[in-house]
């Protein structure tokens, strides 16, 4: 934070903490000023990645207005509770330039829905920015903090809003593979069939996969984690990471959000300098759209499955290049289970990707 009036706090926390005394630890210190978070999968600062840290973030000055809000029991309601947390942007002043920062449970499905309801209130001239929480791939809880609550099944957000600019940019480093399939069957977050066979069956023999990846759970999650499928949107493409939701029996590919039926995909394919190139790109793509304006802070947030893919040399790689973009200017987030950044169209869920959102 630049100057001395505090709005907003952004908590990223690992989740071997006992997250209840970080927060409280927290509120003392900051002694009620507004407060959203979440559990992580590693924290990101200027300092490089870590795990099982604290990450606390200051936004604030004259000029800028936040207002809170969390939404519980989010799932079978996803879409409700995207439009609830989003009637904050009645709550902020009167700034030329907002933003709705949002972080939901990763384990909560349809994702896209709770885009949607915030869509359907804030419309196209307020971009959603924010992520998925984590629990250190366990996939057993992952936590959410608004205030002094810890919750989970909840999203909590924040709209801002400034009188100077605010910029979302999302890249991957992924490219398209072969020709598209179209998804034939599906439902309840998960693809059955590809070009009328059975998904999992189709998405190996294009990809010529082992044969253990056909009958071996941990074979196959090891195969996809560096390979995602990409979906068709007219802002683009939009990844899915399956390597977390293996289904042998079934045949079928889940996991990390919706694949619409009908919808084109493809199969992407990427390394780590794609990856890195990205990291450099969307962090230049969000100062730039500033528009000349110098940049104060940065929030970064990057896909758990990135991480994974890059392994633990890579992320400081990943960490080094954003630096270098930043140039001396502080930024903070957190490695998540998706990432949100919507600055076209409705939806803007995303799997390995890197989400920035930078402050003038």
């Amino acid at each position: 934070m630049t100057g001395l009036h505090p709005k907003l706090l952004l908590v990223f926390v690992g989740i071997s903490h006992d997250i209840a005394r970080v927060l409280d630890g927290v509120n003392e210190v900051a002694g009620g000023v507004p407060l959203i978070g979440c559990s992580t999968h590693g924290e990101i600062s200027a300092a490089g990645p870590r795990d099982g840290s604290v990450v606390v973030t200051a936004l604030g000055g004259a000029g800028f207005s936040v207002a809170t809000a969390v939404a519980t029991d989010v799932s079978g309601r996803q879409r409700e509770a995207g439009a609830e947390v989003a009637e904050t942007v009645t709550a902020v002043g009167d700034q030329p330039y907002k933003a709705l920062i949002m972080l939901t449970d990763g384990l909560t499905r349809n994702q896209e829905d709770i885009l949607r309801g915030a869509y359907s209130v804030v419309g196209a001239s307020v971009p959603l920015f924010g992520g998925a929480a984590g629990d250190g791939w366990q996939m057993r809880c992952t936590y959410q903090l608004h205030g002094d609550k810890v919750l989970t099944d909840s999203v909590v957000a924040a709209t801002i809003a400034s009188d100077a600019p605010i910029a979302v940019g999302v890249r991957h480093g992924w490219s398209k593979v072969g020709e598209p399939m179209v998804v034939t069957s599906c439902g309840g977050g998960r693809v059955f069939t590809l070009d009328d066979e059975p998904a999992m069956d189709v998405y190996l023999r294009r990809l010529g996969a082992p044969q253990e990846t056909y009958r071996d759970a941990a074979a196959f999650s090891q195969f996809a984690l560096s390979r995602p499928v990409g979906v068709a949107r007219r802002s683009g493409e939009e990844l899915r990471n399956l390597s977390t939701e293996v289904d042998i029996e079934g045949r079928s590919l889940g996991g990390g959000g919706d694949i619409p039926l009908g919808g084109l995909t493809w199969l992407m394919e990427g390394d780590e300098e794609s990856i890195l190139a990205a990291t450099s790109a969307v962090c230049s793509d969000a100062i730039d759209a500033l528009h000349g304006h110098a940049p104060i802070g940065l929030l970064t947030f990057s896909c758990a499955a990135l991480r994974a893919v890059l392994g633990d040399e890579g992320i400081v790689r990943e960490c080094e290049r954003l630096a270098k973009v930043a140039d001396g200017v502080p930024f903070a987030g957190f490695y998540t289970y998706g990432e949100i950044a919507r600055t076209r169209g409705i939806d803007g869920f995303h799997n390995q990707t890197l989400v920035v959102l930078a402050l003038a």
